[in-house]
């Protein structure tokens, strides 16, 4: 009689499992970000538990094991990823999906299949999927039990190849960990590219061997100014620097690798170059004694145009070359002012040498020798907008800051853009109007609201459909003079880099606001469990102050 009970309550558990399966699913279990391209819900949902199995080919084993990684924070037990061409998850390559990025989801009854062009795109498919499980899949669940996943069939593909973070390390340093974690929500997002802002007037944060100054002399300012006071420059009289060895560079690309994010680095030239001048006063255009900068700003200081400083530039990027395989190179280009080349001789003889009308097209003639070896090495420079002026360097790209004006002319020339307007993608400005600034951490200036990101157009209307082809795509920016803690990058970032995903990867049509909201009340579940500190103000929530 006891066997017969135990058989009756297992059989009955069943039952209970596979009716909870073939219920129908809501809107509410699909509320996903960015917003797909085609969503078909389905019937029935997907057991997830100890028995699930993920397989696939050996070209996907990075992303079947990244897979099981969610999985495993949620379900005891689960197998590793196995190379085999059935199974209960299974991960697919499929030439038939044209775009790179793309996928296909299918979520059933009995099983799930992600297919992508390329391991890229089964990535982003399940950067999908994790956004139908349960939270519990973000971090190591203390009761882990089995959850069910809403059937659906997901036809997805980006709108833009260039979907962008940016991070400012040389006003302030943040540790591998966190990099690692920017580059994790970069993934989560489905955006791609990592521009890792490494030198500025106030440090130099990559070690070069060649020159070890650099990072003795250059990534150490003796002290910073306490918030905005400029006149009179007011300091803290605490010495702040430090860097990134080689070893630690190399660790952070590889990693990124694993979550198809590329890492750009970004080496400044010829101005916001004050902390390298610092450690080699010898490449700049005077004999005074430099100084790493101890405030914000824009600094006279930049590098002479001299032999010696290309050849000096030339071998930092040689060591640079080698620890990152991306295809660009920011080379900066910004906010530098001529003031210095016009009163040198030396650099006005090379203006009378070279031919060069005046001290823009002076700048032009120093990117372009600098591109010149870059491309020598199989690399291509991209440059903040200012490299437009004096006349653009033959294969650059441009990162127009400055509104739009400056990626407009570049495509009407036929180079490549990335758009970052202040306006619309600098997320180091405040995110409330100044009435309501009372409780917000300080900021730079400016006001650029969730609402406002997420109303941005990459593709400015004026562009002929020829010209638009070459809009590449929109990155947000996080400048960090006053961003201190990882804990307040956090909070400067989310969600405005969330409405920005939604950019750049879905289409201009499919964009709404009011639904994006209530996805984003969906998503935030997920920041929670993650421990990001976000920013609150879009769900009319008290506000969260970074530590």
């Amino acid at each position: 009689m006891r066997i017969v009970i135990i058989v009756f309550v297992f059989l009955f558990s069943l039952s209970c499992s596979d009716k909870n399966r073939d219920i129908e699913n809501v809107v509410e279990d699909y509320q996903i970000i960015p917003k797909p391209q085609s969503l078909e819900i389905s019937k029935g949902r997907f057991l997830v538990d100890s028995n699930t199995k993920v397989v696939g080919v050996t070209e996907l084993e990075n992303e079947g094991k990244y897979l099981v990684e969610l999985l495993g924070n949620a379900i005891d037990e689960v197998a590793p990823y196995t190379i085999k061409d059935e199974g209960d998850i299974v991960l697919k390559l499929d030439e038939s999906i044209t775009n790179k990025e793309g996928y296909n989801l299918t979520i059933t009854y009995e099983n799930i299949v992600i297919k992508g062009n390329t391991p890229l795109g089964v990535f982003y498919g399940i950067q999908t999927l994790r956004q139908l499980m349960p939270t519990q899949v973000e971090t190591t669940a203390p009761n882990k039990q089995e959850f069910t996943i809403p059937a659906a069939i997901i036809e997805d593909s980006p709108r833009f190849v260039y979907r962008g973070m940016h991070l400012d390390v040389g006003r302030h340093l943040f540790p591998v960990r966190f990099i690692k974690r920017y580059i994790d929500l970069i993934a989560m997002h489905k955006m791609n590219t990592f521009h890792w802002h490494l030198t500025e007037d106030q440090g130099w944060r990559i070690e070069i061997k060649k020159y070890p100054k650099l990072t003795e002399i250059g990534s150490l300012r003796k002290e910073t100014m306490i918030e905005k006071n400029f006149d009179p420059f007011v300091g803290d009289g605490k010495p702040y620097g430090g860097f990134y060895t080689q070893e630690e560079v190399k660790e952070i690309v590889a990693y990124a690798k694993t979550k198809h994010v590329t890492v750009i680095p970004e080496i400044e030239l010829p101005g916001h170059s004050l902390a390298a001048l610092a450690a080699y006063p010898e490449y700049g255009n005077t004999d005074e004694d430099y100084e790493v900068g101890t405030k914000w700003g824009v600094f006279n200081q930049i590098y002479a145009p001299k032999e010696e400083t290309f050849l000096f530039l030339e071998d930092v990027f040689t060591e640079v070359l080698e620890l990152f395989p991306s295809k660009l190179i920011h080379i900066g280009g910004d906010e530098a002012p001529k003031d210095e080349w016009a009163a040198s001789k030396f650099a006005q003889d090379v203006i009378k040498r070279e031919g060069l009308k005046d001290e823009h097209e002076l700048q032009s003639y120093f990117i372009q020798r600098i591109e010149k070896f870059l491309n020598g090495k199989g690399r291509q420079i991209i440059g903040w907008d200012e490299i437009l002026e004096g006349g653009l360097a033959p294969n650059a790209t441009v990162m127009s800051w400055r509104g739009e004006s400056g990626g407009i002319e570049a495509a009407k020339q036929h180079h490549n853009v990335v758009m970052t307007p202040g306006s619309h993608c600098y997320f180091d400005h405040y995110q409330v109007d100044e009435r309501e600034r009372s409780a917000e951490p300080l900021a730079i200036g400016g006001f650029t609201s969730v609402e406002k990101v997420y109303s941005y157009n990459p593709t400015p209307e004026e562009l002929t459909e020829d010209q638009k082809k070459y809009i590449l795509g929109a990155q947000g920016n996080v400048w960090t003079e006053y961003i201190k803690t990882p804990n307040y990058v956090e909070y400067m970032i989310l969600p405005r880099m969330t409405a920005l995903s939604e950019v750049v990867w879905s289409s201009k049509e499919s964009k709404d606001w009011a639904n994006f909201k209530t996805r984003l009340t969906t998503l935030k579940e997920r920041y929670d469990v993650m421990g990001l500190n976000y920013a609150k103000h879009v769900f009319k929530e008290e506000e969260a102050t970074p530590k």
